[in-house]
């Protein structure tokens, strides 16, 4: 098994934090990792997730959404194919850390014959796109803040 984390912080609430990381349908304006997205967010919701790791590779995979604490974490469970072949189960976690702040962080555990056979590649990719998408983020909801 392979687990990968990244995180930052933000100056915002975990409101505006999770209205942006929620709003699947608008995740192609603005994140560079997750392409595309389409589903529900609700537990036992089905997601269909687009990446596009820094290889240039687009990669598609359907996840059950396993957990949704409104403003605080999204859990999904993914796989590519087959489950033994290359699966991922990704956390989302919003934590207030003072007043209008928050640490934002990803947390993924590989598992399978790709993710095994391609572990370093598959964590550096992983790494980099998750700090991308938290990046774009912060952007996202700093700019959301400032409009209200």
């Amino acid at each position: 098994m392979i687990e990968v984390n990244a995180a930052t912080e933000i100056d915002a609430p975990a409101e505006t934090v999770w209205a942006v990381l929620t709003e699947l349908d608008q995740f192609a304006a603005w994140n560079p990792f997750i392409r595309d997205a389409h589903g529900t967010t609700s537990v036992g919701g089905k997601v269909r997730v687009r990446v596009r790791p820094s290889l240039g590779v687009p990669l598609t995979f359907r996840a059950t959404v396993l957990g949704c604490e409104t403003n605080r974490e999204l859990h999904w469970l993914g796989h590519v194919v087959a489950p033994w072949l290359a699966s991922g189960e990704h956390w989302f976690t919003i934590e207030p850390i003072g007043e209008g702040r928050v640490r934002f962080a990803q947390r993924e555990r590989f598992s399978g014959l790709l993710p095994w056979l391609g572990r370093r590649l598959l964590a550096r990719e992983a790494k980099r796109g998750f700090d991308a998408m938290n990046d774009a983020l912060e952007a996202r909801a700093l700019d959301r803040e400032e409009s209200q």
